[in-house]
C-alpha cells in the first residue's frame, strides 16, 4: 500500500513508526512531517488543510490511503471532499466525515449526542452573546468551580475553570461578546465541575464493529503535581492503573457501545479513531470530551504497545472488515516524556539545535515539533521531542525515559520530573 499521512507532530511520527513495520506498506509519505518522520517515510511539503493540493499530490503518487492525524483537515470536511470527486472518491480517508468530526469540533454537538443517547457526561447548558444575562444566571446558580468551554477548535486553549463566580461571569463575557477566542467562541458550553482522575480511551471503528486500544493517561500541566498551565501534553503513561477489568467494562457498556450505536442511530457514517476523554468519578466513567482522531502524546505511548499492524487494521475499517481483524497489545508498558522548549506554553523560542539524539539506545524518541536542516536536528515548536521507553511496569519505564531525556539537550530545555506520580 502507498499512504499518505497527514500531519506534523509526535501522533503522526508514532503512526508513521508502527505502519513503516507493516509488511503491507509500499511507501509512506508524510505531509508535511518533521525531522523524525523522515526515518519512516517521505516528507512532502504539503498543507493538510489544502484540500486541492492534497488531491493533486494523491493522484500523481498513486495513493491507496490517507490516514489524518490531526483534527483540523477532518473538521473541516477532508473525508467528505474526497468522496464527492469521482477522481479520488474510492481512495479511503482514515477518519470520521466533517459531521462525524463535530464529536470535536463543537463542543455542544457532543454534549447534545451525549444526552441523546445517555452518555455519562457533566451537566451543561450553552450560551450565545445574545444570552449572555442567562448564563450569568446559570453560573450563579451553580457551585464553584465553573467550567467555561469554547464551542469550537481554540487549539487546546479553550477550556476555563474559575474558582471565583464574578471571574467566570467576566470570563464568560470575554468569550461571548470581547470574541476571546475569535469564532470558537461564539458559543460557550457551561458545565458542572466533576471531580476525580483522568484517562483518555481510543477505539477505532469501521461504523459498524470497532477495536479498543490500549489505554492511557497524560499530564497536561507544565509544572510538577499538575500545576501552571496547561499544555498540549507533557508526557503520558500506558496501562493505567486504575483502570481495571470491572472500570473498563463500565466504559465498554454505558460509553463506547452507545456511542457508536449513537452514530449509526443519527445516521452519522463514521470511519476513524474515537479519542473519549475521560474522567473516573468515584469508579464511575463520565465523558469529559470527545476527539475525532488520536491524542498526543498519548499516541506515543499506545502505538508502541500495539502487537498488531496498524496497517491490517486500517484496511479492516476501509473496507468494513474490522471486526474480522485482530488486535492485540503488549503486556510491557510504556511512557513518554516530553522535551519542550523553554517559556512554553507562552512565548518560546524555536531553531535550537538539538544534542545528544544518537546517544539514546534504551528509548524511542518521537518528534513533535523538529525541523531538520541536513544532518542537523532543529526545534520547530512548543513540544519538541516526546521519549517513550518500555518496561516491566510504570516505574522502570519511566526511570528508562528520564536516562534517555537526560542524554539529549537543546537550549532551554524543559521536561517536568514527576510524570505517573499519581498512578505509580
Amino acid at each position: 500500500m502507498r499512504i499518505l499521512l497527514l500531519g506534523s507532530g509526535g501522533r503522526e511520527h508514532a503512526m508513521a513508526w508502527k505502519m513503516a513495520q507493516s509488511s503491507m506498506l509500499e511507501e509512506l509519505f508524510i505531509a508535511p512531517g518533521n525531522a523524525g518522520t523522515r526515518q519512516h517515510g517521505k516528507n512532502v511539503s504539503l498543507n493538510p488543510t489544502n484540500f486541492d493540493e492534497v488531491k493533486a499530490f494523491v493522484l500523481e503518487n498513486n495513493i491507496n490511503m490517507v490516514v489524518v492525524g490531526p483534527e483540523e483537515p477532518l473538521v473541516k470536511g477532508i473525508h467528505d471532499f474526497f468522496l464527492a470527486d469521482p477522481e479520488i472518491k474510492g481512495i479511503p480517508v482514515i477518519g470520521p466525515g466533517k459531521i462525524g468530526a463535530q464529536l470535536e469540533g463543537s463542543k455542544d454537538f457532543a454534549k447534545q449526542f451525549m444526552m441523546r443517547h445517555n452518555i455519562p457526561t457533566a451537566k451543561y447548558a450553552t450560551f450565545t452573546k445574545d444570552t449572555l444575562e442567562a448564563g450569568y444566571s446559570f453560573l450563579a446558580g451553580m457551585k464553584p468551580p465553573y467550567v467555561l468551554k469554547a464551542d469550537g477548535l481554540a487549539a487546546g486553549k479553550g477550556v476555563l475553570i474559575l474558582d471565583n463566580l464574578e471571574d467566570a461571569q467576566k470570563e464568560l463575557k470575554s468569550m461571548l461578546a470581547d470574541a476571546k477566542f475569535g469564532d470558537a467562541s461564539s458559543r460557550v458550553v457551561i458545565e458542572q465541575f466533576l471531580s476525580g482522575i483522568e484517562l483518555s480511551v481510543f477505539v477505532l471503528t469501521d461504523g459498524d464493529s470497532y477495536k479498543v486500544l490500549p489505554e492511557a493517561k497524560d499530564y497536561k500541566r507544565i509544572g510538577e503535581k499538575d500545576t501552571g498551565l496547561n499544555t498540549g501534553g507533557m508526557g503520558a503513561v500506558s496501562p493505567v492503573p486504575f483502570a481495571d477489568a470491572t472500570f473498563k467494562d463500565k466504559i465498554q457498556n454505558q460509553i463506547i457501545i452507545p456511542t457508536i450505536k449513537g452514530l449509526k442511530a443519527d445516521g452519522i457514517p463514521y470511519k476513524g479513531f474515537i479519542f473519549f476523554g475521560l474522567i473516573n468519578v468515584k469508579g464511575e466513567p463520565y465523558v469529559i470530551e470527545y476527539n475525532c482522531r488520536m491524542g498526543d502524546p498519548e499516541t506515543e505511548v499506545v502505538m508502541p504497545r500495539l502487537r498488531s499492524d496498524l496497517l491490517d487494521l486500517f484496511e479492516g475499517v476501509a473496507t468494513n472488515t474490522l471486526s474480522e481483524r485482530d488486535i492485540q497489545y503488549m503486556d510491557q508498558c510504556a511512557t513518554t516524556v516530553m522535551m519542550v522548549s523553554g517559556g512554553y506554553p507562552e512565548d518560546y523560542e524555536k531553531g535550537k539545535q538539538i544534542f545528544g539524539l544518537n546517544t539514546v539506545t534504551d528509548s524511542i524518541v518521537f518528534h513533535a515539533g523538529t525541523s531538520a536542516d541536513g544532518p542537523t536536528v532543529k526545534s520547530a515548536g512548543g513540544r519538541v521531542l516526546a521519549v517513550t521507553s518500555y518496561g516491566k511496569d510504570l516505574e522502570s519505564a519511566l526511570k528508562r525515559s528520564y536516562d534517555s531525556a537526560a542524554k539529549i539537550e537543546f537550549d532551554k530545555a524543559y521536561y517536568r520530573k514527576d510524570i505517573g506520580f499519581d498512578v505509580v
